[in-house]
């Protein structure tokens, strides 16, 4: 078969690391089929634009996998621009594509869901197969994360729009376990029945994992500390990330030999560190920002990774943190620190659960598995391995190849 994955932001992972569709195109390929993912030539979250001059696209393969960047103009921030670099993909994205050969099934992405539903619209141009893949939920998330009122006028044409995108796709594959509660509760189900909708979370492509595991390995002597227990935090540390929360609950540990090793980068660092100064947190230490290659070796060193963000209306539908899957791949324990609807390392047996987060219960759950006997403590590490298989990128896309070739699951 002849493939599209079009998803806004999937340029090639040494730019951005969200890695879906790539690895999504990796295996689809060595199931014998013909991919292309076409993203927008900006690169999110960076000052990178992969077209500098005029030429409306340009085409190269990594590693593989072949990618068609469409031109875009460049934003900063969440502005005007970037809404505008939102809308020009989707305009021009029909252009660039009839260039190539008519595919056999059209993968598109929402967020944003402008181009998801032009990739849905071209599969229907096209009499191919077309899903809508939905990893953010638009416009419940501006809504949720109080940006606009559910009646703010944007809010009410994207919610249109998403209720199109769901009824003329042939299926609809959502990250989140519990998304149908979703349509429902927007009194959708009876035009968007139950049965073209699926789920595929994120996950860890276990090849890479062990690769990298092996060949990028983290020298730090506070991970190889043999006399401490180490609680490890990866990823964003910005405000909505409320990493505040875990240096509230570091000071709540009683035990000395618990320590909090944090690695990442974001704009609420500075601020954390003076905290941890001013306060003499003594069992937390920020490692700052690491290649994402390296992070295998990292959580692999953990004695539990801590699953930690703000808890939002949000993850009542369930969640689809990358970071949660490379804590499985790990086999250790995972501590996750807010409630959701549907947490696969929690239904899977690999983490414990702080429904209700506060430092107190945080600090309690921490002290709960270094005190835990080996027996139960080694449940926890073989039940997150045992996700892990599940949840490898190999598995997930001959579920995908499923739903696309139209196959019983």
């Amino acid at each position: 078969m002849n493939i599209w994955l079009i998803n806004h932001y999937a340029v090639p992972p040494q730019y951005y690391p969200l890695a879906r569709q790539t690895y999504f195109a990796k295996y689809l390929r060595e199931m014998g089929h013909t991919v292309t993912i076409f993203a927008a030539s900006t690169v999110h979250n960076a000052d990178l634009n992969l077209i500098e001059d005029k030429t409306p696209y340009r085409q190269e393969t990594v590693n593989g996998v072949d990618y068609v960047y469409v031109r875009c103009h460049g934003y900063q921030g969440n502005g005007l621009k970037r809404i505008y670099n939102i809308c020009e993909f989707a305009w021009k994205l029909p252009g660039v594509c009839k260039h190539f050969a008519k595919p056999d099934a059209i993968v598109a992405t929402s967020m944003p869901p402008t181009s998801c539903a032009v990739g849905i619209h071209l599969a229907r141009k096209y009499g191919c197969r077309g899903i809508a893949e939905i990893a953010d939920l638009w416009p419940e998330s501006i809504v949720a994360y109080g940006i606009a009122g559910r009646n703010n006028p944007a809010v009410v044409l994207l919610r249109a729009l998403e209720k199109w995108i769901y009824k003329k796709a042939d299926a609809v594959v959502f990250t989140m376990e519990e998304a149908y509660r979703y349509i429902r509760q927007q009194g959708w189900e009876s035009q968007i029945p139950e049965s073209k909708v699926f789920y595929i979370n994120n996950g860890v492509d276990l090849e890479l994992f062990h690769y990298n595991q092996q060949n990028y390995r983290v020298q730090d002597a506070d991970l190889e500390n043999p006399e401490k227990f180490h609680v490890v935090y990866t990823g964003s540390i910005r405000k909505v990330n409320n990493l505040g929360l875990l240096l509230d609950a570091a000071k709540k540990v009683k035990n000395p030999k618990v320590q909090f090793l944090i690695w990442g980068d974001g704009d609420e660092l500075p601020e954390l560190r003076q905290r941890v100064e001013n306060e003499n947190i003594q069992n937390v230490i920020f490692k700052g920002r690491v290649d994402k290659a390296y992070v295998p070796s990292i959580v692999s060193g953990a004695d539990l990774n801590i699953a930690h963000n703000s808890p939002t209306p949000l993850f009542q539908y369930g969640i689809s943190f990358n970071k949660l899957f490379d804590y499985l791949a790990a086999g250790k324990p995972i501590l996750s620190d807010f409630p959701s609807g549907h947490n696969p390392a929690v239904v899977w047996g690999a983490s414990m659960s702080v429904e209700e987060p506060d430092p107190e219960r945080i600090a309690q759950a921490v002290e709960a598995f270094l005190s835990m006997d080996t027996d139960t403590y080694q449940q926890y590490c073989d039940n997150a391995l045992r996700a892990a298989e599940a949840y490898d990128f190999k598995s997930l896309t001959k579920k995908l190849l499923s739903i696309i070739e139209k196959q019983p699951l």
